[in-house]
């Protein structure tokens, strides 16, 4: 854990960078950009959404940092930053899973009747 200090300059950064992941379509995003890089209309074909909804997106992540661009030639390739990205992704979505999981059992117990399982 880092020193109290360090946690406080940190988290204005990490508030930004998690609302960069608040959009569900972001998410999306860069769980196809860790398959492959992809191009705008590309990707936005792939998600279903439009190409300047799609260019919206990326300038959010791009922005901070969680994705980069390289121009190849009249065309903007993306790609993943960090491949750690994707880990922190996976380790988000096993605690939503242990979260679902929880309430679904507390849920279960609700509709059992008293003393019956």
């Amino acid at each position: 854990m880092l020193p109290k200090e360090q946690q406080e300059e940190m988290a204005p950064f990490q508030a930004e960078m998690c609302a960069a992941l608040a959009n569900p379509q972001r998410v999306l995003m860069l769980c196809a950009l860790a398959e492959r890089p992809y191009h705008v209309s590309g990707l936005a074909e792939r998600l279903g959404i439009s190409q300047p909804l799609a260019s919206r997106h990326l300038k959010v992540l791009r922005e901070q940092g969680l994705v980069c661009a390289q121009r190849k030639g009249a065309m903007v390739e993306y790609r993943l930053a960090d491949q750690r990205l994707l880990e922190a992704l996976r380790l988000m979505r096993a605690v939503l899973q242990d979260r679902f999981a929880r309430r679904a059992s507390l849920l279960d117990a609700a509709d059992t009747p008293s003393g019956v399982r």
